[in-house]
């Protein structure tokens, strides 16, 4: 059973398995193959916008839980004091302490809660991928056999956690492109491209629901703030408005200096078009909701008060690569998404903060209030402007 693990360690590294899902399967397959584990843990730093390190922590009982670790944490006291950060500290690549009986050695504060829980033996290795980036994993192993592991169980474990290790390396890679894609690129945009559409020209057409949202007033902002407070002030921003987009499931393809892109796509038309307009709306009221908020907590601290304008339209749009070869950008293109942005525009002039299309409102059986038909520019023909109705 042990070289079935070995064999199946392989084979997962050279497939598509999440870390989670590869994690428990070594675990359970270990407790299987008749190593009595009562805890199996492994750690490791990651790319990610919300957290730096990721450790995941299996029982049989409980099966898998995750956890993740901002940056803090990981120079925190009780991390300080801990046998991975003493492993890392040294150089030291293996180290076992006994739990109980005449040989126990509990030198670092978290075994006496091992041993309170039940474990006799404890194991941890540290395995080490780039010295310079600082990139690995760590790992433990803990029984509760009353003799502890045997000679026998910490050669298998050895033997496992290097050929874990290697697999674990390959995935990790893998789900921090993931990561780094979707933070970028938006998870839609992003699994295209990991898919292999990377050529200029690559996309496809689609029927979306279109958002585009500006800040007011920016230029003077900027000009009046420390660029420290500025960044700080378009965090904040982009918190209440691509925060709204993502919350109702669309999709921010472009943050352009202050302004937000996004889409609700509708793959299927008519009602998904329905419900894609139905979510851009409900983002949009949120969106509000959240910059109220945002402007009271500004004006507590003596702040100055921020608004944005908003267009809301429904059309067909290219989802794909454009740019040079050596340079692209997967967004949306097309005549739908430039009358979306005059849309935006004109909210300063009508003094409206959200302005939508006939072709938007048509989809949602609202008390629209009709501003009458107005002229976009680089549009043919003058257009249908409807602002929405309080919400209910």
């Amino acid at each position: 059973m042990i070289d079935d693990l070995a064999d199946w360690l392989m084979t997962e590294a050279l497939g598509d398995s999440q870390v989670e899902a590869f994690a428990e399967g070594c675990f359970r397959r270990l407790q299987a193959a008749g190593i009595p584990l009562l805890r199996a843990h492994v750690a490791f730093r990651t790319l990610h916008p919300l957290f730096d390190a990721m450790g995941l922590n299996w029982t049989p009982d409980q099966g898998l839980a995750v956890s993740t670790f901002q940056r803090d944490e990981t120079e925190s006291e009780p991390w300080l004091r801990s046998p991975p950060h003493h492993l890392i500290k040294t150089g030291t690549p293996f180290l076992r302490r006994r739990l109980t009986g005449p040989e126990a050695v509990l030198d670092f504060p978290v075994l006496e809660e091992f041993r309170d829980q039940g474990a006799t033996d404890y194991l941890v290795y540290l395995v080490i991928f780039d010295q310079e980036m600082g990139t690995g994993i760590w790992g433990s192993w803990t029984t509760d056999r009353p003799s502890g592991f045997s000679d026998a169980d910490i050669r298998v474990l050895q033997r496992i956690q290097q050929r874990f290790a290697v697999a674990l390396k390959v995935t990790i890679k893998d789900q921090i492109a993931r990561n780094v894609v979707a933070t970028y690129l938006g998870a839609h945009a992003g699994g295209r491209v990991l898919s292999g559409q990377i050529q200029r020209g690559d996309g496809e057409t689609i029927h979306a629901a279109i958002w585009y949202s500006d800040l007011r007033d920016s230029t003077s902002l900027a000009g009046a703030l420390p660029q420290e407070a500025f960044l700080e002030l378009l965090n904040g921003y982009f918190e209440c408005t691509a925060g709204a987009v993502l919350a109702y499931g669309g999709e921010v393809l472009l943050l352009i200096g202050d302004a937000v892109l996004a889409i609700f796509p509708a793959h299927h038309g008519g009602a998904d078009e329905g419900r894609a307009c139905e979510a851009a709306l409900a983002a949009a009221r949120e969106a509000g909701q959240r910059l109220d908020r945002l402007n009271e907590a500004r004006a507590r601290s003596g702040l100055r008060r921020l608004e944005f304008g908003l267009g809301l339209h429904l059309g067909e749009v290219v989802f794909g690569n454009i740019g040079v070869p050596e340079r692209l950008q997967f967004t949306v293109v097309g005549p739908a998404a430039n009358e979306v942005a005059r849309l935006e525009a004109l909210t300063k002039d009508l003094g409206r903060p959200v302005l939508a299309s006939a072709e938007f409102a048509g989809h949602l059986p609202l008390a629209w209030n009709s501003l009458g038909r107005h002229a976009l520019r680089g549009v043919d023909g003058p257009r249908e402007v409807l602002a929405p109705p309080p919400a209910p």
